[in-house]
């Protein structure tokens, strides 16, 4: 028992160090992710090397390839351009939607989740863990404001565009400028839907995400 819990505390470490290498960009998109290299840097056997990278491919940051190992997920100009260009219409339209039917306990949740985040950012933490949080609350932001659209078929049009893993690199890549561009879009965003202006909350999420956009493309190989 003592040994299968040492195995499994080794397997999170190693799955903790790789991701949060990854979250922080420290490498380059498509590079291999050698289990014997990994092993030494971090101090453990390749087992649990094996086990973290299957994780974090089952959750999209790498990629495995039969006979060549592991990789870093990379995204190229036209996956960028293609992702943002769909979740631009797609969401700007939710948002409009969102702002005619919104019920009042959405628009209390999303005024929550920005102050949650805006206090976040207070802290002046600019770690892995604080930018997780951030991430995962901006996830959920954006999720709860395509569910106040109220739309069986645009949820499960926008389920099939976005891409969670570049989600939580887009996130890890902003500066302090645009992570307060980001956190006063959430903002306005939010005072729009209270104010069930529709063409507004279209028009802050259209700039919300070409933000976003932009910032990806400092992920594409120079």
């Amino acid at each position: 028992m003592k040994a299968s819990r040492r195995h499994g505390h080794t397997a999170e470490l190693a799955y903790q160090w790789i991701k949060s290498r990854i979250l922080r960009n420290d490498w380059p998109d498509g590079v291999q992710l050698k289990e014997s290299s990994l092993s030494r840097e971090i101090g453990v056997s390749r087992t649990p090397i094996r086990e973290a990278l299957r994780r974090l491919t089952l959750e999209g940051l790498v990629e495995t390839i039969p006979n060549q190992g592991s990789r870093l997920q990379s995204w190229s100009d036209h996956d960028l351009d293609e992702i943002f260009g769909l979740r631009v219409l797609l969401e700007s339209h939710g948002a409009g939607l969102a702002a005619q039917r919104i019920t009042e306990s959405e628009q209390e949740r999303l005024h929550t989740l920005c102050s949650a985040m805006e206090q976040v950012v207070a802290q002046g933490r600019d770690d892995v863990s604080a930018r997780q949080q951030l991430t995962q609350l901006n996830e959920e932001f954006h999720n709860l404001v395509v569910e106040a659209a109220h739309s069986e078929r645009l949820r499960a049009l926008i389920a099939q565009v976005i891409s969670l893993p570049l989600i939580y690199r887009t996130f890890n890549i902003y500066d302090d400028t645009e992570i307060m561009r980001s956190m006063a879009h959430h903002r306005e965003l939010a005072d729009a839907f209270l104010a069930r202006d529709s063409a507004w909350a279209e028009s802050v999420m259209r700039a919300h995400l070409l933000a976003g956009h932009q910032a990806t493309r400092r992920m594409l190989p120079k």
